[in-house]
């Protein structure tokens, strides 16, 4: 029993990240027939979308103060997109962005708009998006992800349903 803790759990990692790899393609090849979806949410709306991604108002207050402290006369849009890794096998990744790409679904709150791929949206449907401050960090997470079915305490990364 010589070997040391990492050259025994390094087999399991490795088939999870191949499993995750696995569940990201397959999911790309199912959605790649829906190219673009617009989809919009609107505080008015009586009957949001259960699919939908939904925004707080923290998150909409936070991209606004970003859109106007922005030097450039580009709108920055907010984009999340899912990656295998993290502690639970998959993470989310935001970024600010100025252009839309073919596969994403966009999703508008008062003029703020929400970018997500095809391939991320099957990992996604349904979460809400929040932007937090905390001591240790400000961040835009998601929230609630029904999609999930577990993950870190630091709501950077999740499971999901199999």
């Amino acid at each position: 029993m010589s070997r040391s803790l990492i050259q025994r759990i390094s087999p399991y990692f490795i088939a999870r990240i191949r499993q995750n790899h696995r569940l990201l393609r397959s999911s790309y090849s199912s959605s790649s027939s829906a190219l673009r979806e617009a989809s919009s949410e609107s505080s008015e709306s009586p009957f949001p979308s259960l699919d939908a991604i939904h925004m707080t108002d923290n998150c909409i207050k936070r991209m606004k103060e970003l859109q106007a402290s922005e030097e450039s006369s580009v709108e920055k849009m907010l984009r999340l997109s899912v990656e295998t890794g993290g502690c639970s096998g998959f993470q989310y990744v935001f970024d600010l962005v100025d252009k839309t790409n073919p596969d994403d679904r966009v999703f508008e709150k008062e003029g703020i708009k929400l970018l997500v791929d095809n391939i991320s949206y099957d990992f996604v449907k349904g979460a809400t998006i929040d932007y937090v401050e905390e001591l240790i960090r400000s961040a835009f997470l998601v929230t609630t992800n029904p999609s999930a079915v577990g993950g870190c305490s630091c709501k950077s990364s999740f499971m999901v349903k199999q």
